[in-house]
């Protein structure tokens, strides 16, 4: 058998003449500011077809009672809830907590024979 000789070639850094390198620019946002924008507090979004259901029953909910459902929202997205019923004494609603959407609405007599699946939290206001 033939004697294999292996020598070893130092690796050189690349060397592009005429170009200077650029320093690394550093993130727009640190990890804390994308953070405090994920858990930061948002406003509802009406879905239109939340918005025709709302029109189609008749349904009747005002802004005190919009800011209550916002406020119980975001508490529940800053848990960890993705997708919720909220029940009050005159609608049901589903709501995407993550998205921060009203998917769905309906009053609460309609609600009353219904099951709700793909909900991982429940918000009862009265």
């Amino acid at each position: 058998m033939d004697k294999l000789n292996i020598h070893r070639i130092p690796s050189q850094p690349l060397i592009r003449q005429g170009k200077r390198m650029q320093p690394v620019q550093s993130p727009k946002q640190t990890f804390l500011e994308h953070l405090n924008q994920a858990v930061q507090p948002a406003e509802l979004k009406i879905s239109k077809h939340a918005t025709e259901r709302l029109n189609e029953r008749n349904i009747q909910i005002t802004d005190a009672e919009w800011a209550h459902i916002t406020d119980k929202v975001n508490e529940a997205k800053r848990k960890g809830i993705k997708e919720s019923l909220v029940l009050m004494d005159q609608a049901a609603l589903i709501i995407s907590a993550k998205n921060s959407t009203v998917i769905t609405a309906m009053d609460r007599m309609e609600a009353k024979d219904q099951l709700f699946t793909n909900i991982d939290g429940t918000i009862v206001l009265s």
